[in-house]
């Protein structure tokens, strides 16, 4: 892969770098595939703990790249479809990657940027970071983004930035929420970033990955009778579970879990 580099760490943590600087790592056909391929494969790869995505250059994404955009604006609707559905399909393996997953969000991140912003459990930027979903501007709309943009900033927030397409700056994306962490500098992130790995892999990969499709069950649903029956089934369900009996064993013996490594 040329547009995308992969490394993995002894300690399970994956990091994915956006590699079309010159291009301020805009998204094209390629890329897609390539992201999309790479996800898929280290949701499946027992060693892998976390995934961090990154760029290098001076931007996160500046969205989609314009000679894909003059090559879509030739494409048949179906072609055009087609091309849609593996954006689509990149988000949504973000998404509900069974691993937790990161952003390390620095510079312009704009359209398709944004959307692996909303994409992460826990999205970081500095102060310099620029975000806009700018898609109206030419024509469009943010549209296979938009389910996880607006889970994360809420319909309000997107009815403002989706409409206007405007450009706005870290610290609001911090206070609407497509941001979790917020750091001065770019030279922070790094350090706020391996805080959260640690956090991280402290934690059960089971319980992880449970607490992703919990979430994903529990989210904007009314708090009904089945709601609450399922609840207290995942929560017995994990208390007899050898990730759960080990976690409870250790901490009454004062003792690190035997998943840590090292």
């Amino acid at each position: 892969m040329t547009n995308l580099l992969l490394k993995c760490n002894p300690h399970g943590v994956a990091t994915l770098t956006l590699n079309r600087p010159t291009l301020h790592n805009a998204f094209d056909d390629a890329l897609i595939a390539e992201m999309t391929g790479a996800l898929t494969a280290l949701d499946t790869d027992a060693a892998v703990r976390c995934v961090i995505i990154r760029a290098n250059g001076k931007s996160f994404s500046a969205g989609a790249d314009l000679n894909w955009m003059k090559r879509m604006a030739a494409y048949s609707e179906q072609q055009n479809l087609e091309d849609a559905r593996a954006l689509a399909q990149l988000m949504h393996t973000l998404n509900t990657l069974s691993k937790p997953t990161i952003a390390r969000v620095h510079g312009p991140a704009y359209g398709g940027g944004v959307g692996l912003a909303a994409c992460v459990d826990i999205a970081v930027g500095c102060s310099e970071a620029k975000f806009s979903l700018s898609e109206a501007r030419l024509g469009l709309i943010p549209s296979v983004i938009s389910p996880y943009v607006i889970a994360k900033i809420g319909s309000a927030y997107a009815r403002r930035y989706f409409m206007t397409a405007e450009v706005f700056d870290a610290a609001e994306a911090y206070r609407i929420g497509l941001l979790q962490e917020l750091v001065s500098s770019e030279e922070d992130l790094d350090e706020q970033i391996a805080l959260l790995v640690r956090q991280l892999l402290a934690c059960s990969p089971n319980a992880q990955r449970e607490n992703r499709a919990l979430i994903a069950a529990v989210a904007s649903q009314p708090i009904t009778t089945a709601v609450v029956e399922d609840t207290a089934q995942r929560i017995a369900r994990l208390r007899a579970s050898e990730q759960g009996k080990e976690g409870i064993a250790a901490f009454l013996e004062k003792r690190k879990p035997q998943w840590l490594r090292g």
